[in-house]
């Protein structure tokens, strides 16, 4: 069950990134040849006009070819004919239908099981917050100047700040602003807390809905980035990081833990956990990495600035180095998985 659910997600989520490329490239009068879910050789492929739609074998990934993508093609309808802009849309689209999907996700998950502000609900007596004078009811606004809205960015921070105890907490209490600096303390989880919990969400109504789920799509790409510069200084390894085994995994982990609690919270847990791996997505793949949309786009960026294309040639081959290098990076990752998994 677990599989089907997890191939279930991966489908949509990616689907949906495909769907972007293949929309903007329609409507820049890009020719599509083929658009696919899945990896390798076909299973089942049907051609609608110049367009063929395929499922492959293999269950994670999916393309959006298009004519003339990774090569020098004069023909009118390539994508290397088209203008910057245009392949700019085409290349931007499929990360931005990833935050879409997570925003429309966002409106299920908050509308229904509500949101999480990042007002204080009790504090912890002897905690650093307690003794800094926070009190429940306090809206936290900032933490060492950096602005946050959910209550999950104080827990982010705490997580990935465990060098230093002190911080600057800039709250609201009665329409008043104030800062105070709150000395954590080292909670039962091994790292530095404030020392609080939050309070339950009263409802936000419709656009407090609207308004908290663009809020969770921020935090989603906010937890990324900031995941990716912990992983960059050093601080953690590429032994934490999971591929698609693991996130099999955890998503039948999570589909189990909440099965006794009925299922509306199976579905609305599933559909956070979705919300994570779509966001996720977008941000990864505008990272400005051979292969990957950010580096692609990064080419369109550069031949903006020098006026000229770089040799499509040569841009294809780096890349094709990039695919390569990635996919090692998938196998090593997935033998970790698999070591986990072995080991628990």
């Amino acid at each position: 069950m677990r599989i089907i659910i997890a191939l279930i997600i991966f489908s949509l989520i990616i689907l949906v990134h495909e769907f972007g490329h293949f929309l903007l490239a329609k409507l820049n009068g890009i020719c599509v040849e083929e658009f696919a879910l899945g990896l390798g050789p076909t299973i089942f492929g049907v051609r609608k006009g110049e367009t063929k739609y395929s499922i492959k074998c293999l269950p994670f990934g999916g393309c959006c070819m298009m004519l003339g993508e990774d090569g020098d093609n004069d023909d009118p309808r390539a994508f290397g004919s088209k203008s910057p802009l245009a392949r700019f849309s085409v290349l931007f689209a499929g990360p931005f239908f990833n935050f879409i999907l997570a925003f429309v996700l966002a409106l299920f998950v908050i509308g229904i099981g509500g949101a999480d502000p990042a007002v204080v609900g009790t504090v912890d007596t002897g905690s650093g917050a307690y003794e800094a004078g926070l009190k429940p009811g306090d809206r936290i606004t900032r933490l060492d100047g950096s602005r946050i809205y959910n209550y999950r960015e104080i827990s982010l921070y705490n997580m990935m700040n465990p060098e230093k105890p002190d911080v600057e907490v800039t709250y609201v209490r009665d329409g008043q602003p104030d800062t105070v600096t709150v000395h954590r303390k080292t909670g039962d989880a091994g790292y530095y807390i404030l020392g609080i919990t939050m309070t339950q969400d009263t409802g936000q109504g419709f656009f407090g809905v609207i308004r908290y789920s663009l809020l969770e799509v921020r935090y989603q790409i906010k937890a990324t980035i900031t995941s990716l510069k912990y992983l960059i200084s050093g601080k953690a390894s590429l032994d934490d990081l999971s591929g698609p085994v693991g996130i099999v995994n955890m998503i039948g982990d999570t589909y189990e833990e909440s099965r006794s609690y009925g299922p509306l919270v199976v579905v609305l847990n599933l559909l956070s956990f979705s919300i994570l791996l779509t966001a996720n997505l977008g941000v990864m793949n505008l990272l400005p990495l051979p292969a990957l949309d950010g580096g692609r786009i990064l080419f369109v960026l550069v031949e903006v600035l020098r006026g000229k294309r770089v040799d499509p040639e040569k841009e294809g081959i780096i890349h094709l180095v990039g695919i390569v290098l990635l996919l090692g990076l998938m196998c090593l990752i997935m033998g970790n998985d698999i070591r986990h998994i072995l080991i628990k």
